[in-house]
């Protein structure tokens, strides 16, 4: 690991908004705020929002600059690239935010059923080969709901025309509702401040003339959540050198 990693690690392991849990300790200790994020660290009522495979945790920081009124979770198991949301949340002194390193599929270890309000994705790995990785399968979905209020929204925003297209027909033949669904965000009719937001690989893709797609939908329980058995397109472009900062 290098000595710039290692700082931030270093670094983070300081920050009094930042949760580091190995799953040695998970799995002998638990998470004591389990079902008390409220109560015992933002000290409110307020909807409890999560940023899943935040990255930088660029949505995280400026959701939470946006909605003082709201709170919100940045998660992901890279810690450097984590270590840049969460020193400017701390040099900001934000009380709205926090930042999870974790794996996903750990999410339920850290949150109790109804603790979380909405979802967001921002620009996760398409997995186009590996559907129990793609972060809306339905298995993805039933670990949600198992954290999600039983109204609660996920929100998804990728590049990728493969994610998309699957999360749409994931949505479709589970009936979920759905309040917006985009193929062009930024050509599209929607003026919203959220969505507005650009993350650091966001703007690549747009650099490259690639366009932005979003969909927004009520993850309402179900009994059964089927996997839609469609083929789609793959995305050409996956095979570029993501540029890292």
């Amino acid at each position: 690991m290098g000595k710039n990693k290692l700082r931030k690690f270093e670094d983070m392991s300081l920050y009094p908004h930042v949760f580091q849990y190995p799953f040695s300790v998970l799995r002998e200790t638990g998470f004591e705020m389990k079902g008390k994020w409220n109560a015992s660290f933002f000290k409110n009522a307020h909807p409890v929002i999560l940023e899943l495979g935040c990255g930088k945790g660029e949505y995280t920081v400026e959701l939470g600059k946006l909605f003082p009124e709201k709170n919100f979770i940045g998660v992901d198991i890279k810690g450097a690239r984590m270590w840049s949301g969460a020193k400017r949340s701390l040099d900001d002194k934000m009380s709205n935010v926090a930042f999870l390193r974790t794996h996903i599929e750990l999410i339920d270890s850290f949150f109790a059923p109804g603790e979380v309000s909405e979802i967001w994705i921002t620009f996760p790995d398409p997995q186009m080969n590996k559907v129990n990785k793609r972060m809306t399968s339905t298995r993805f979905i039933q670990l949600y709901r198992k954290i999600l209020k039983p109204d609660g929204i996920i929100h998804l925003k990728t590049d990728s025309n493969f994610m998309f297209t699957y999360t749409r027909e994931m949505v479709k033949i589970n009936h979920f509702p759905v309040a917006i669904a985009t193929a062009d965000l930024y050509h599209s009719a929607l003026s919203d401040e959220i969505l507005s937001i650009r993350t650091f690989y966001e703007q690549q893709w747009l650099d490259r003339g690639l366009n932005i797609k979003y969909i927004r939908f009520v993850c309402e329980p179900r009994e059964l959540y089927i996997e839609p058995e469609i083929e789609i397109e793959k995305d050409a472009y996956r095979s570029f050198h993501r540029v890292k900062n």
